[in-house]
């Protein structure tokens, strides 16, 4: 089921890429203008809120885009996940006295969706270790947690020994042999929204020393060591598709919205760098995209001019007198339009990527000898990352649920409700 669904997905984003594998901040227009004039001119007609509102309404989007993307509706199809039914789950109240409202939330939907396990867990990129926390509190279970930062470690120990969880924290890179080697078979892995290859490089170790489970959200795809995305699965590495990291950094663009503050500044900063890059192409006589370095939002506060002198520090340009910011302002300003309407057409394969790339996980766990499922853990408005990856080690007449006796094939040796079949 799984497999069938990658190679649905595989194939309709190979065959429409050219609509969303490219950079809109490197074209100074529509980059599709002329191959699609009828869809540039329609584009072009979109004020920046009937954009804001597409955005969001995908059903709405597919329609509108359907005269060029046809396929678009049965990649939105494909790009739905059942929810988990996860158990109730919650923090006490002094438990959660330092944990962001919208991160509790995740977190105990999270461990609400942890399949039956006696323990021990290992909690990988543990940060502080609230989730460990809250399962060792909430299970009984004894969890392992692995943070490299040592400030981290020292603060959950702290909670741990208040709250009475049963946890031990190593100090450790995740990447190291020795972090591997703390994976036992006994133990159930899980992270909570671990970035990029740190999650992948759990899967591949869980794999390697046969752990008992994994179960992981996955997030921030481009954090990865290599220039192009390495697969996991047969399946996916058979594809035609070749992931950069720009690639990668689309599913990340479905947000939850930060407040009319964070909108404005967030605006002013595309702004201000595609008016700097106009600049910049006319100082250097060079026809192409400069990427700037992240910067400081402290410098939004100030002007335009004083924008521009930071960003060609940085890039080791010297800036020419006379220069009419004003004019390279407004061309920011029609440029952040363009943007805005290529990354509304960008924005249909959003969630089908993402999926793409939790299939990959999950038909690497397959190959490893593992039945999973693939599911949202909690709804969008809480985090648009919700996708749980759940995989539980299979065991020949042995369901993966409930871990009793059963006559099932090894290819359905689930009881939960993913086939509703009995033990």
């Amino acid at each position: 089921m799984l497999a069938h669904r990658f190679r649905q997905l595989d194939c309709l984003l190979t065959a429409e890429r050219r609509w969303w594998q490219y950079q809109p901040y490197h074209h100074l227009g529509i980059a599709f203008a002329r191959e699609a004039p009828a869809l540039a001119k329609c584009l072009a007609a979109l004020t920046l809120d009937e954009i804001a509102h597409l955005d969001g309404d995908m059903d709405a989007l597919c329609t509108l885009l359907a005269p060029w993307i046809p396929a678009g509706a049965e990649l939105q199809a494909l790009g739905e996940l059942a929810p988990f039914a996860p158990e109730p789950v919650q923090c006490a109240r002094t438990m959660a006295m330092y944990m962001p409202g919208r991160k509790q939330g995740q977190i105990e939907a999270f461990t609400g969706c942890l399949p039956p396990h006696q323990g021990p867990y290992l909690e990988w990129c543990a940060g502080k270790g609230h989730l460990g926390r809250l399962v060792s509190l909430h299970r009984g279970a004894e969890i392992l947690s692995l943070e490299w930062q040592g400030a981290l470690c020292e603060e959950g120990r702290r909670l741990a020994a208040r709250d009475g969880a049963n946890m031990r924290f190593v100090e450790a890179d995740a990447f190291a042999a020795e972090s591997g080697a703390l994976i036992a078979p006994h133990h159930h892995a899980m992270a909570l929204h671990a970035c990029g290859e740190l999650h992948t490089h759990l899967l591949e170790q869980v794999a390697e020393r046969g752990a008992r489970g994994v179960t992981l959200s996955p997030c921030c795809y481009h954090l990865i060591r290599t220039s192009h995305y390495r697969p996991l699965s047969q399946a996916a590495k058979a594809s035609a598709l070749h992931l950069g990291k720009s690639d990668l950094k689309l599913p990340l663009q479905e947000t939850v919205t930060g407040g009319a503050r964070i909108a404005r500044l967030r605006e002013r900063e595309v702004v201000w760098r595609l008016a700097f890059d106009c600049l910049q192409r006319q100082v250097r006589g060079v026809d192409e995209y400069l990427p700037v370095p992240n910067l400081q939002k402290s410098l939004l506060a100030g002007s335009f001019e004083a924008f521009c002198d930071w960003a060609a520090e940085r890039k080791g340009m010297a800036l020419p007198g006379g220069i009419d910011h004003g004019d390279f302002l407004a061309r920011g300003e029609r440029r952040f339009g363009d943007v805005a309407r290529m990354e509304l057409v960008r924005h249909l394969f959003r969630r089908p990527l993402e999926i793409w790339l939790a299939l990959d996980r999950a038909l690497f766990l397959e190959e490893q000898g593992y039945e999973v499922e693939l599911g949202a853990f909690c709804d969008k408005p809480m985090t648009p990352r919700n996708i749980l990856i759940r995989a539980v080690r299979a065991r020949s007449g042995i369901c993966c649920t409930c871990h009793r006796a059963s006559n099932m094939s090894r290819k359905a040796t689930r009881c939960g409700a993913a086939t509703r079949s009995t033990c």
